[in-house]
């Protein structure tokens, strides 16, 4: 089956956290952006962890953040996974988190500096576990609801997995993974009631729209096969 990774990113609440590891999330992102309206304390870290079933992964969301800082993090909550918004390559090692450097994309030039920034971590002996694209909005660092340019991503390959972000809902996800063929799916605004409150129809509806997108692209396969 071509399999497509769901994140639910910045949720804020355990029972939030609960409902889309029910639903079918394979990971949740946790913003610890400050200046983010979907920010968490680390008490809210805490206490959303702690809810987790064992198989879904936590992944921080860091803008800027120290490297020093984004480990400590990582370690301090178990995280799984780090998501990174920075133009330099990481002057240490995140491991045993998973790396997902976060780029903006609007046009070609965005694609070269990713795959210049691939080759500096490959260089390094730090290359990162995936990279997630993202559109671009000047002033705005994600979940901003614009929608990610597909065409310009479309057949794109970074040499690690991608993870296609950007205006996704559960309205566009098929049409983008169809688009796209991207390793995995991450969606903030698209499943809100409002900056910082997931909608719980709209988590379900998005998760299953991800299903069955990647069970039509394994038929097409199938039958291309």
């Amino acid at each position: 089956m071509h399999l497509v990774r769901v994140k639910i990113c910045g949720v804020t609440t355990p029972a939030e956290a609960r409902f889309a590891a029910d639903c079918g999330a394979d990971a949740l992102g946790l913003n610890f952006y400050p200046k983010s309206s979907r920010f968490i304390t680390s008490d809210q870290a805490t206490r959303i962890v702690r809810e987790l079933p064992p198989f879904t992964a936590a992944v921080g969301v860091f803008v800027e953040a120290d490297d020093i800082d984004v480990v400590a993090t990582a370690a301090r909550f178990g995280l799984r996974g780090v998501q990174t918004y920075t133009a330099d390559p990481p002057r240490t090692d995140f491991h045993p988190a998973a790396h997902i450097p976060a780029f903006r994309v609007n046009d070609a030039s965005s694609l070269a500096t990713i795959r210049d920034f691939v080759a500096a971590t490959l260089s390094a002996g730090r290359p990162p576990a995936a990279v997630l694209v993202d559109s671009f909005v000047a002033g705005e660092i994600g979940g901003t609801g614009h929608v990610a340019p597909w065409e310009l991503l479309a057949g794109f390959d970074p040499g690690v997995p991608l993870i296609l972000a950007g205006g996704l809902t559960p309205e566009n996800v098929g049409d983008a993974i169809r688009a796209v063929r991207p390793w995995g799916v991450d969606v903030a605004s698209g499943v809100e009631a409002s900056p910082g409150r997931k909608d719980r129809g709209k988590v379900r509806a998005f998760v299953q729209a991800v299903r069955a997108a990647a069970a039509e692209l394994a038929a097409e396969n199938r039958v291309s096969g």
